[in-house]
């Protein structure tokens, strides 16, 4: 009985707060934008801080040092692989967190049909990419992300 009070009485001081804290679809985003943080955070230290991107052949490394892409001449291949990979993880980061800062405070936002596929197309190319282009653990991680985002998409599109 009195359970049934309080919740009346939270549902009636915080009706919209209310409603969206039990929601599934809310829980499932923040667990599916937990993967890009977590690979995105792991990523970048991995590029500043350990030897995880550098080749099995040492020889390799001291060419992409010396060595130029076409486009210019006022990087090499090496400046290049460390931004490329800075700017993936902090593309990661920055996708997971606006998710999670979108579910945590602002889902309505999230039940946008644009912001919606937009999310959801986001997810499936990096799903695509960890399949074609890098390994287990970053495909893992984004089936992860993929299947909390098309649950949640699915139980905001037909609810």
């Amino acid at each position: 009985m009195l359970a049934g009070v309080s919740a009346g009485l939270t549902s009636f001081l915080y009706p919209e707060s209310y409603k969206i804290f039990f929601m599934l679809e809310k829980y499932l985003w923040i667990a599916g934008s937990l993967p890009f943080i977590v690979l995105g955070t792991i990523h970048l230290i991995y590029t500043f801080f350990t030897n995880k991107f550098s080749s099995r052949n040492k020889l390799m490394d001291e060419e992409m040092k010396t060595t130029f892409p076409v486009l210019t001449k006022e990087t090499t291949m090496w400046k290049a692989w460390l931004g490329f990979n800075a700017s993936h993880s902090l593309g990661a980061i920055y996708i997971g967190l606006i998710n999670l800062t979108l579910a945590l405070q602002y889902f309505p936002v999230l039940q946008n049909p644009v912001v919606l596929m937009l999310n959801i197309i986001t997810v499936l190319f990096y799903l695509w990419l960890a399949k074609k282009y890098w390994f287990s653990i970053p495909f893992k991680g984004m089936l992860l992300a993929a299947c909390c985002f098309i649950t949640a998409a699915v139980i905001i599109l037909f609810s």
